[in-house]
């Protein structure tokens, strides 16, 4: 595979360091965290002690000041790692964080920021509703006017660490009759009367990821926890979002290198019919298919990565890269289950886990379908 080049000495010790953490401290409590659904508290504390969470920001909010190859490099080595509960971290770091640095004012950059790099406050955004996923201009959830609170009501579904959540940012109907026009971003914070939390929702997959249905009656949110200017949310949501299916696409792939690593591995010490199984040559030529694949995604991706740093990825650009990524990730992880036979089907097996993990990456930030529709809109505008 092409060397890399994107990422400076500095940044190999901190894939360092974040390796070596996520080795002593999560692997070994991966299985306790699937069981009971969610990422222990005292590790989202450790965690921000190493400097895991929203390294970018600005040191006056408590990060590093450091560019997004940082998160890049936290979100490579818990996909390598197979660490489908941390999750929580890249909806957390790269996405939640990022709302309130942008459109915050200083005041709510002040209150929320730090202790979110901290680990004490953990983010969560609410877009998806039963009724509404990837189109959010129909979300039904409200925010009315109230003089000087808004008054909100209605439910979310889907929401990555929603049910450990300290804060939320809510996509709301602030105009019910305006449209795209008429969403806003608010920020609510758990504890607040009518705000509740529903069950973790048991999926097929990354069960470690704290995942819940959120509602709100009669939610008293004041008005100086909306994020930004009033009907400008949807405008916000999708700036935002080349950010969020870049970090998608850097787990991804980062999980389909690993996983070939170990089928690799398993191959060579595998034995049927009296000799290793990759022996062969269906095996070899899949290895060989696999890893071709991979060494052209990793170069998309790196490149991908450079542009955003330096501020030029467009949302079609990341639309390409998170529906090319995904969809070879689950290729590739269906390919790797089938070269370990029936071990590859046992849940202990890191294959079969990530196996399952893996097939919500199409549907995270936009389906597939949703990508594709961009994409298509930029050739046959």
């Amino acid at each position: 595979m092409i060397a890399r080049s994107i990422y400076d000495s500095d940044m190999e010790l901190f894939r360092d360091t974040v390796r070596k953490f996520l080795a002593n401290e999560a692997i070994t409590q991966h299985e306790t965290w699937e069981a009971q659904k969610f990422v222990d508290k005292d590790f989202w504390l450790k965690a921000g002690e190493q400097g895991m969470l929203c390294p970018q920001l600005p040191e006056e909010y408590g990060g590093f000041g450091v560019d997004y190859r940082y998160n890049c490099i936290v979100d490579e080595e818990i996909g390598r790692a197979g660490l489908s509960g941390l999750t929580s971290f890249l909806m957390h770091s790269n996405i939640v964080c990022e709302y309130i640095l942008h459109y915050g004012n200083e005041v709510q950059k002040q209150k929320y920021l730090p202790k979110m790099v901290s680990g004490e406050w953990i983010g969560a955004l609410a877009m998806s509703e039963p009724g509404a996923g990837s189109d959010v201009k129909s979300i039904k959830t409200t925010a009315i006017d109230k003089g000087d609170y808004y008054l909100v009501n209605g439910s979310k579904t889907f929401i990555t660490n929603g049910f450990c959540s300290d804060i939320v940012v809510v996509a709301v109907k602030t105009d019910t009759n305006a449209g795209a026009k008429g969403v806003s971003l608010i920020v609510l914070e758990a504890g607040m009367p009518g705000f509740e939390k529903g069950q973790k929702l048991n999926k097929v997959g990354s069960h470690a990821c704290d995942t819940a249905e959120l509602f709100f009656q009669d939610v008293k949110v004041p008005k100086e926890n909306l994020l930004g200017r009033e009907g400008q949310g949807f405008y916000y949501l999708m700036n935002d979002l080349a950010q969020e299916r870049l970090a998608v696409a850097v787990s991804g792939l980062a999980t389909a290198e690993g996983i070939l690593e170990q089928t690799i591995e398993y191959v060579q010490e595998r034995q049927a019919f009296g000799k290793a199984v990759s022996g062969f040559q269906n095996t070899r030529f899949k290895i060989a298919e696999m890893n071709t694949q991979l060494s052209v995604a990793r170069v998309y991706m790196d490149k991908c990565i450079e542009l955003h740093i330096n501020k030029q990825l467009d949302g079609v650009e990341a639309a390409r890269l998170k529906l090319y990524i995904t969809d070879l990730q689950c290729s590739l992880l269906d390919e790797c289950v089938q070269l370990h036979g029936g071990y590859g089907y046992m849940w202990e097996y890191p294959v079969a886990r990530a196996w399952a993990d893996s097939r919500a990456q199409r549907i995270y930030a936009g389906s597939n379908e949703i990508m594709k529709e961009i994409i298509s809109r930029e050739l046959l505008a």
